[in-house]
């Protein structure tokens, strides 16, 4: 099974079960919270990040590649922003640029590089974050290899790690771009084999030195403690719900986690990541996907995989409510 089937199948699905009718109301309709519109070429926008230093979000390409959106000074609401390429991705095909981190010590963005047809080629790059020229490109997997680079963190020392649902592993990459080292784990492997088609995915770098990462389907939630040789254990989640097909992530502080989802979950903890809980939910633009999370001044804004609209597509930066 193609690693892009999962979310091409939710968005399948999501489309065929909702009446083309309630798709228009939905759009029409006056959000029910603050909402980011853009202007883009392309129909499928993976993951988006509120950059503050400049004022802009970063966005990445599902069909490859890297934007800007600059929010200027007057900006009211309604008024609709536009996607500006930085980042072509000619090199590497017809690969996918998916999740990325804005690693602000070093100006610069780390992002995921994909094949998410034939799973054929992996990868990680670095960009400057003020020219845009490329500061290394580091090969993950090949044809050789069944798998796929799907999202990142970055930690305080600027070593990227980098989720392969696929493989249910972890590659880890020197600040410079060197390989290092892969994390794997029995926990990473659920019995069942249905809950294996699509593994570790969303991952966020803690403050307190270690890894929160998530597996897609079976809604697992580990802590990696790489201080203490990768040492893996597993978050219990209580709550209402679990966080099955849940996608990017980013920590809202150091006790809060937002998961994005077709139902986007805001997860809390008292005891440094040993346990969870959900604490609230938020379904918002569901026809649309939601992919990724980011924190614009305190507040969660969620970034989704369709854009719509001829011959302009409109993307959508909704901001997440939510509710218990």
């Amino acid at each position: 099974m193609a690693s892009c089937s999962t979310k091409f199948f939710l968005l399948l699905f999501l489309l065929s079960a909702i009446p083309f009718a309630l798709i228009i109301h939905l759009e029409i309709s006056d959000p029910a919270t603050h909402v980011f519109e853009y202007h883009s070429a392309g129909w499928f926008r993976e993951c988006a990040k509120w950059d503050d230093v400049n004022q802009r979000f970063l966005v990445s390409y599902f069909d490859g590649g890297f934007g800007v959106i600059p929010v200027p000074e007057n900006y009211s609401s309604g008024t609709v922003l536009e996607e500006i390429p930085v980042v072509n991705n000619v090199d590497f095909g017809k690969n996918k640029t998916l999740g990325f981190v804005i690693d602000r010590p070093r100006n610069r963005v780390v992002v995921a590089i994909g094949d998410a047809v034939g799973n054929r080629y992996g990868a990680v790059a670095a960009y400057d974050l003020t020219s845009w020229k490329r500061i290394f490109l580091t090969k993950l997997s090949g044809p050789e290899d069944r798998a796929f680079a799907e999202d990142l963190a970055v930690d305080t020392e600027g070593n990227a790690y980098i989720t392969d649902p696929l493989g249910n592993k972890i590659w880890k990459v020197g600040v410079n771009g060197e390989f290092m080292s892969i994390i794997k784990s029995p926990l990473f492997i659920p019995k069942e084999w249905y809950n294996n088609l699509f593994g570790l995915n969303g991952i966020v770098y803690h403050p307190n030195g270690y890894l929160l990462v998530l597996h897609m389907v079976s809604g697992k939630l580990y802590k990696i403690e790489i201080g203490k040789r990768n040492e893996v254990k597993l978050v219990n989640i209580f709550g209402d719900g679990s966080l099955r097909f849940g996608d990017g992530m980013e920590l809202l502080s150091p006790n809060k986690l937002v998961v994005a989802g077709m139902t986007s979950r805001l997860v809390e903890s008292s005891d440094d990541w040993e346990s969870a809980t959900i604490v609230g939910k938020c379904r918002g633009a569901t026809h649309r996907l939601a992919t990724a999370p980011t924190i614009k001044d305190g507040k969660v804004y969620l970034s989704h995989i369709l854009g719509l609209g001829y011959p302009r597509k409109k993307h959508v930066l909704v901001e997440a409510v939510f509710s218990t």
